[in-house]
């Protein structure tokens, strides 16, 4: 006599419990007029040295919160701290990436009172992160100079989901092989609507562009 028994799609599964709870902490956001950004990157692209910077130049005119993820560590949070907004940290407990859950989570335990605009800085990987929803209401990720122009080809799903890439340490093109059209191209095959913004988390190059898209997204959001 053959058994009968189910066959459980897990990964499936996962993915469509997660998508609801992202759609819901959207509609609490919204609600509560906080706009969250998810940024992602490989480790070493210069993350935090380009949030610290974006954070310097928005502050007083908003009200900033930021959740540091990792697997382990404080440093991240502490380096942010200094800015003056409020940081917390995340421990993820080994996983290589949030979800909706975990960032709802993350972001009741920052406190959401008086805050108009909340980075999520995801844990360094190209894989992982790409593959969850947050909840976020835009995705940013940061494609570093040294890293090379083929990212694109290698991540295409990382370069997919975000609404914005930045090509950070644009001050180090003379001392690497990047083709920047390249780069470009490659992105925009894979994502039309990515909006892409060369700049330098050092010298500060580039910033303005990417502050005004900030801004922008903010205000629409608060309006919506």
């Amino acid at each position: 006599m053959m058994n009968t028994f189910k066959v459980i799609e897990i990964k499936q599964g996962v993915f469509e419990d997660n998508n609801r709870q992202a759609d819901l902490l959207r509609e609490e956001l919204k609600k509560e007029k906080i706009f969250l950004l998810n940024l992602m990157s490989s480790p070493g692209s210069g993350k935090t040295t380009v949030l610290m910077r974006t954070i310097g130049m928005l502050k007083d005119e908003m009200c900033i919160g930021v959740m540091e993820a990792d697997i382990d560590s404080v440093v991240d949070a502490e380096k942010i701290a200094t800015t003056g907004v409020k940081a917390i940290q995340l421990h993820t407990g080994g996983m290589c990436h949030l979800d909706a859950a975990m960032t709802r989570q993350g972001i009741r335990e920052l406190g959401t009172a008086d805050l108009d605009f909340v980075v999520l800085e995801n844990i360094g990987n190209l894989v992982c992160p790409a593959e969850f929803d947050t909840g976020s209401v835009k995705s940013a990720m940061i494609l570093s100079v040294p890293e090379g122009d083929d990212k694109p080809l290698k991540y295409p799903l990382m370069f997919s989901v975000c609404d914005v890439v930045l090509i950070n340490k644009i001050d180090t093109l003379s001392v690497f092989d990047f083709d920047m059209e390249a780069a470009k191209s490659r992105i925009k095959k894979l994502n039309p609507e990515a909006q892409i913004f060369p700049v330098s988390a050092k010298t500060g190059k580039g910033f303005a562009v990417w502050a005004d898209w900030i801004r922008a997204e903010v205000g629409k959001w608060k309006k919506a």
